[in-house]
């Protein structure tokens, strides 16, 4: 069952975008992948982060793979449309520039720019290919921990993969990196789980 919410776990994902940023100005091609993207929440507030960090021209390089397993779960995705109880916790700046209503019971819609940053696409972990490669960060947050443990070893080496050198990834608090992985990354803060290829 998918429990997610906008800007959740706040903090390794502002530590992520501030790596981020600086390391991909002035391409013409910028990847991203939130893996196990579940109803949305966390891809397009990852998407909202780096459009504020970002700038409207750099924007519009960005591609964000969001993909889950859960098929039904990206119908919610693409329509991007959620009921106002599951937007009291946006900081009101964020909401005004993000969001537009859909009708007056308080149902919104995320903007059509930040929509359009999602590439949105069935994709199951445990195949352990990932759905592309040359990403510049993969955000995989509350899914491992429903893993067994050399099930989560194999995704995360399929990650690092999948990532250009020094791309970043950023795991969920409560999840470590493996020991039989920590040669294939460097923690960038003790603060969070945020990772950077070697």
């Amino acid at each position: 069952m998918a429990f997610t919410f906008f800007f959740r776990d706040l903090a390794p994902l502002e530590l992520a975008v501030s790596e981020f940023c600086p390391r991909t100005s002035g391409r013409s091609r910028v990847r991203v992948w939130d893996a196990g993207c579940a109803t949305g929440q966390e891809p397009y507030t990852l998407s909202m982060l780096l459009a504020e960090k970002m700038g409207n021209f750099a924007f519009r390089n960005l591609k964000i793979y969001a993909t889950d397993y859960d098929a039904p779960l990206l119908k919610t995705v693409r329509e991007a449309v959620y009921p106002a109880s599951e937007l009291e916790r946006i900081p009101r700046e964020y909401f005004e520039k993000y969001f537009e209503p859909v009708d007056s019971q308080g149902l919104c819609r995320v903007v059509e720019t930040i929509r359009n940053s999602l590439h949105i696409q069935e994709h199951n972990l445990l195949s352990f290919a990932p759905v592309s490669d040359g990403f510049s960060m993969i955000v995989c947050k509350n899914v491992l921990l429903h893993f067994q443990h050399n099930e989560r070893v194999k995704v995360i080496q399929m990650f690092h993969s999948a990532l250009e050198p020094n791309g970043i990834i950023v795991l969920e608090h409560t999840q470590k990196m493996p020991d039989e992985c920590s040669h294939l990354f460097s923690q960038i803060s003790s603060s969070g789980q945020v990772f950077q290829k070697v």
